[in-house]
């Protein structure tokens, strides 16, 4: 929505793009943001972040790279629940257990900015734009659960996978990762095999049927829609539009 009066060093920070999606900030609150904040973390790649059945009290904003959001079963099979990218929250729902529900493992090499749990909702008293961001932010991260629910349990794999490239395309355009109709695409075909309940020969085929049907081109990772509205239609996408956070009433 808004922009900051002056530059600040948190003014590019994807995490910083999408609460100003929800919220107006200036350069006193990017400071008071900054001022909560540990340090810079480089994690390196198939590292866990957060390990399920652990205490975790951090708040980590994904400055760049991937993670993956999973949880192990008893038999040894993993579920991946979400992708994370730059913009996300590492800790977002686990620092609000006693112990993390989900383990959360990079995919890549990965750089974030950390804050404890307790400093953040101390910001959120003395500002609570931080806290109404947050509230809208996790909207959205239940909405994208939601969808993926319905893509393993009803979507077929081609709408399926359709999906997740115009969820992905979508998330990355709010953090300035991505073009109107392009992205890079960050993950392998086995990952996303996994985040789809696909085979990777089953994902293989279904990306080239995208390709022969002319709604996708792609090189060297980069996606390409040829027809968003064509691909959206197949998908049954609905571009997520949260209504605004209402503003205060004056007396």
């Amino acid at each position: 929505m808004g922009s900051p009066s002056s530059p600040n060093v948190l003014d590019q920070h994807p995490f910083v793009a999408r609460l100003l999606q929800h919220v107006d900030l200036d350069t006193e609150d990017l400071n008071s943001l900054d001022g909560i904040i540990d340090g810079e973390l480089a994690i390196r790649r198939r590292r866990d972040l957060v390990v399920d059945g652990y205490e975790y009290r951090k708040l980590c904003f994904v400055k760049d790279g991937y993670a993956v959001r999973y949880k192990l079963l008893r038999n040894g099979k993993r579920q991946i629940l979400n992708v994370v990218l730059p913009g996300d929250i590492v800790g977002m729902p686990g620092s609000f257990y006693e112990r993390a529900v989900y383990s959360v493992i990079a995919i890549t090499d990965l750089t974030m900015n950390v804050c404890a749990f307790d400093a953040y909702v101390q910001l959120c008293y003395r500002r609570p734009q931080f806290g109404l961001a947050l509230s809208w932010i996790a909207v959205q991260e239940a909405t994208t659960y939601a969808e993926h629910i319905i893509d393993v349990g009803r979507r077929t794999p081609i709408e399926r996978l359709s999906h997740f490239l115009l969820e992905l395309h979508a998330r990355l355009r709010v953090v300035r990762r991505a073009e109107p109709a392009s992205f890079v695409l960050p993950f392998s075909q086995e990952v996303m095999a996994d985040v789809l309940g696909l085979s990777v020969p089953h994902l293989n085929r279904m990306m080239q049927q995208l390709r022969s049907e002319k709604l996708i081109a792609d090189s060297e990772r980069q996606i390409e829609f040829i027809d968003i509205d064509a691909i959206q239609a197949l998908a049954h996408y609905q571009p997520q539009e949260l209504t605004p956070i209402p503003l205060p009433k004056t007396a």
